[in-house]
């Protein structure tokens, strides 16, 4: 089952996105600009054969739903995504406000 909401950050809104598969799910929260991932995500991908495409995420480990995505710290950033202040250890709900806040500007 694939579930697709709007979420409130104020007054800005991103889309948080979860995926049932068999024995996991994929979650995720997205903006215009970037987006936050669960484990499948591969940053070290993104920051190597795909470097060129500029893409801005990060990735959270051993999280289940969106709420934890939204409280963990990320674990690992594209280099993009770090050039714009989104370093691990940054909890996700600070990663996407930051998204935001930039394309608002």
């Amino acid at each position: 089952m694939i579930n697709v909401e709007p979420m409130l950050f104020g007054d800005k809104i991103a889309l948080a996105i979860s995926v049932t598969l068999p024995k996991t799910n994929l979650v995720m929260v997205t903006t215009k600009t970037g987006y936050i991932m669960c484990g499948a995500l591969d940053v070290g991908l993104l920051n190597d054969r795909l470097k060129d495409r500029g893409i801005i995420a990060a990735r959270a480990v051993g999280v289940k739903t969106i709420d934890q995505l939204l409280d963990a710290p990320m674990e690992s950033t594209t280099i993009k995504a770090q050039e714009l202040g989104i370093v691990p250890g940054v909890t996700g709900r600070q990663a996407i406000e930051t998204l935001l806040q930039l394309e608002h500007q």
